[in-house]
Formats: structure tokens, C-alpha cells, sequence
């Protein structure tokens, strides 16, 4: 298995960098979160002047066993159908891609469909036909997840090879709001009923439902010792994949976009085998999911955009981008009060 180990971010321009911000023509604090988005950028890549370069969204695709409980609204062939979705441009995803000049790669982590062989544009990183079921017995084997996570780190290689530096994570796969859910409890030690929500738009019975299925679920296994043991009895193939491909970007100092609920519980197992991964994450949006702003707390977070958005599939990523380039240009491109001829505000110091 591929052992990751990533650095905290130097702080040695950060002086630099806000006196940079500060001396903008604009009052102090002014652009609010825009500057805090490129102080962080700004550290990330150790530059005064940072640059954001082949900007990606990855969507990886997995189905999960615990489908088979009825926790999800929808059946588990849309995970495919949403694929080819993908593949043909038609979704949401590939709207606000194009619309903001982000590439996007869609990742076949594991669905349970068999695609044509001579099916373009998908990245075939396929680990099984889906997961176990976890009511009974691990989604994944030890060795299995293990795979799923260095799949994740190698896309991430070969893209950071092609000059990218922000990849930004979403994901697409009926019932893995569950899994999402669990390893948030689990992980963060939060109750289950403050971690599971509407899912693809449950109601208040089924969601009710819901929670009685995973309490059971997690009942049944012995409490896991490891961040990655847990991601093994609950997870799923797209979530062990981003973990590995976010681990990946952050060990090579490239900006991580987190989408939402998903791709946030992803971020938490990575997290938790890897804290200083935080430094290198955005995260662009507070999910409409029930459980999204308390896992955001429990890692000291906020979402960039609050729209109510629940979709998944990067959305919420490829939305907040243009965002994160504004914080990127008012740094780069923005006069200051020197190069402008505009008078400072007197008496107070702006560093």
C-alpha cells in the first residue's frame, strides 16, 4: 500500500502574502473569504503570485451492497445509467464544467454494470462489481481497499504529470449517502441520527428506516480500530478512491476541491490518516445534506457557497471555481494603493 506522508504548508511567505492582500486597493478585510482563499492558495504553493493550472473535476462511480436494505429511493442501476449520463455530457456536472473550463475525467471505481469495451472518455479503475453489504459483512476486504486507495493516488500522479494543480472530487453511486453517513458516526463519534439524511430525497418514515438499518449494521462488526479498517466495513469503492486520489494531491502540493457530503467523508478518512491534508483543502459547499454541516464543524470548516445543493457528482466544485479564481486574480492582477496613486488609510498601519 502506498504510505503517504504530507507536510504542513510553509509559512514563511505569509507575512508577505497578507501584506500583499492588505495593501490592495480596498479596505482591510474587504473581499472577506476571497482573501482568505488566496492567503491559503498563496501557501499552498509557496508563491507570492500563485497560479491555478488544468483545473479537473474527478467523478468516481461505485455501487454499494447496503442498497439491498432499501436505504435508497432510487435502485442501483442509475449509478450506471448516470455514467453513460456523464459520458454523453447530459448532467449537471458537465454543464458547470464546461461553463467554467474545468476538464473532467469520470472514474469507474465500481459499478455494478459491465461497459462496452469500446466506451471512450471513462477511466476504468473497476475494483468489483460493487460493494458487500455491510448489514452482514465488510463492503471491502483489506486488500481491496488498499487497491481502491493507490487507483485513486495514480490518476492523481498521471494528472499532476500533465502540469494540473487543482483537481477538484465528486462522485456518483446510489446509496453511498449511507456509507458517507456511518463513517461519519463512526468516525467522529457523532450519533447516527445527526449524520443520516434524505439521501436521493427519502421521507421522514424511510429516513427513519434508514437509521434503524445502519445502527443494526454497525452493530453487527466489532468496533474498527483504524480510519482505514472503518473505510473497509463501510465505505465504498468511489469514497476509498477519492481518499487515496486526495491523500495523493495533497502529498504533491496540488489545491483539493471537496464537493459535498461524499466527497467530504472521503476528505475525514484522509483526514484522520493524515491531518495536515486540511492545509491543502477548499471546501466549496455546504451540502443540503443532513449531515454535511456538522462534519464541516467537526473538521473546523465551513462551505464556501451555502445553496442548498444535494446533487454530488463535483457540483458544488465545479460551481465555487470560479470563486477560488477571483481569490487567485485579486491577488495576482488587483492594483495596490502604491502602483494606483491612491492614498492609504491614514494613521493606522495596514500590515
Amino acid at each position: 500500500m502506498n504510505t503517504f506522508h504530507i507536510n504542513p504548508i510553509s509559512r514563511n511567505l505569509s507575512s508577505s502574502l497578507q501584506e500583499k492582500i492588505n495593501f490592495k486597493t480596498k479596505p482591510l478585510g474587504a473581499l472577506g473569504k476571497l482573501e482568505q482563499i488566496a492567503m491559503q492558495i498563496g501557501l499552498v504553493q509557496n508563491s507570492l503570485s500563485p497560479v491555478l493550472t488544468k483545473p479537473v473535476i474527478l467523478v468516481f462511480a461505485g455501487d454499494h451492497g447496503i442498497t439491498s436494505e432499501g436505504v435508497s429511493a432510487y435502485p442501483q442501476e442509475v449509478t450506471f445509467q448516470m455514467v453513460m449520463n456523464f459520458l454523453s455530457g447530459g448532467a449537471a456536472i458537465n454543464v458547470f464544467c464546461k461553463q467554467n473550463g474545468l476538464a473532467i475525467h469520470i472514474v469507474d471505481a465500481g459499478v455494478n454494470h459491465e461497459f462496452p469495451e469500446n466506451l471512450t472518455g471513462l477511466v476504468r479503475n473497476k475494483i468489483a462489481p460493487g460493494t458487500k453489504n455491510f448489514m452482514h459483512e465488510p463492503a471491502m476486504s483489506m486488500e481491496q481497499v488498499q487497491e481502491a486507495i493507490q487507483c485513486g493516488a495514480k490518476i492523481v500522479r498521471e494528472l499532476h504529470e500533465t502540469g494540473s494543480n487543482v483537481i477538484g472530487f465528486g462522485e456518483m453511486g446510489i446509496g453511498n449517502t449511507s456509507s458517507a453517513s456511518v463513517l461519519m458516526s463512526v468516525l467522529c463519534k457523532i450519533p447516527l441520527e445527526e449524520c443520516v439524511g434524505r439521501g436521493t430525497g427519502l421521507d421522514h418514515d424511510a429516513v427513519s428506516n434508514k437509521i434503524r438499518i445502519l445502527k443494526k449494521a454497525i452493530a453487527h462488526h466489532p468496533a474498527p480500530v483504524t480510519p482505514i479498517q472503518t473505510l473497509a466495513l463501510f465505505g465504498g469503492f468511489e469514497i476509498a478512491q477519492m481518499c487515496g486520489a486526495m491523500l495523493q494531491a495533497a502529498q504533491l502540493g496540488m489545491i483539493i476541491l471537496v464537493d459535498g457530503f461524499i466527497a467530504t467523508s472521503a476528505f475525514l478518512v484522509a483526514h484522520e490518516m493524515e491531518p495536515h491534508i486540511r492545509d491543502y483543502a477548499i471546501f466549496c459547499h455546504q451540502s443540503g445534506e443532513h449531515g454535511h454541516r456538522k462534519l464541516l464543524e467537526y473538521l473546523s470548516a465551513s462551505g464556501l457557497i451555502n445553496l442548498d445543493m444535494r446533487l454530488g457528482e463535483g457540483t458544488g466544485a465545479a460551481v465555487a471555481y470560479p470563486l477560488i479564481k477571483s481569490a487567485v486574480n485579486f491577488l495576482n492582477e488587483m492594483a495596490s494603493f502604491e502602483s494606483a496613486g491612491v492614498s492609504a488609510k491614514e494613521e493606522n498601519n495596514l500590515a
